[in-house]
């Protein structure tokens, strides 16, 4: 009988309805896994309360995907904006799938110089600006957004700058598999936001081609 037993557990065995010892501690372990984006809410206690300071309004910016730089002043020599500088900055920032072009939010162009100003005058590199074949809850969609870096200078020390330029209506995020900061302005009303995003995201993917006429219209340079 007991042979008869023992032939009994080996086929269990063979058939994998039998555990022949218990699993190693080691083994029973999750494996962690990482959220791939992760964003909350802004508290009003962290915003700035201070107002800002005017930049000097120089921007010297690349973008990479159009291999295209361009050194302007967003300012005219009364302190107003121009026209023609704001153009050129809107033509960097067209829609790389369907060169598109869209006015851009100038509050955006003056954290750009800000940002410049604060980083010494180093090349600020473009990733993403307008994007047009994109979702239109996008503030890329909305030409109030763009992806940067600067070469040399750490996202971390960009994206924390960028913090503190936050009076409210803002949108900043952190992208450190891509290595770029995402800054934007929301419509009136809502609340700053915050995000980390391991994705890998670069503003790529592909979109539906929208109807034109549903974005704010490009501006023309002025003589």
């Amino acid at each position: 009988m007991r042979r008869i037993a023992l032939i009994v557990v080996a086929a269990l065995l063979a058939a994998g309805a039998v555990s022949a010892a218990p699993a190693a501690k080691g083994n029973q372990k999750k494996a962690r896994r990482v959220a791939a984006f992760s964003g909350h809410n802004a508290a009003k206690s962290q915003l700035r309360t201070d107002p800002l300071d005017k930049p000097s309004g120089d921007v010297w910016l690349r973008a990479e995907n159009l291999g295209e730089e361009v050194k302007v002043n967003i300012y005219k020599k009364d302190g107003s904006f121009d026209e023609t500088s704001l153009a050129k900055l809107d033509d960097m920032f067209r829609c790389v799938k369907t060169g598109e072009v869209r006015a851009v939010r100038r509050e955006l162009y003056e954290q750009l110089s800000r940002i410049y100003d604060h980083f010494d005058g180093k090349r600020v590199d473009l990733v993403s600006g307008f994007r047009f074949a994109e979702r239109n809850s996008s503030r890329h969609y909305h030409a109030s957004a763009m992806d940067i870096r600067i070469p040399g200078v750490s996202i971390n020390e960009m994206y924390r700058y960028a913090e503190s330029l936050d009076a409210g209506n803002m949108g900043l995020g952190i992208y450190p598999t891509s290595g770029f900061i995402h800054v934007d302005f929301r419509a009136p009303g809502e609340p700053s936001f915050r995000w980390t995003d391991y994705s890998g995201h670069g503003g790529g993917g592909k979109k539906a081609v929208k109807k034109p006429g549903r974005s704010q219209p490009a501006r023309k340079p002025t003589s």
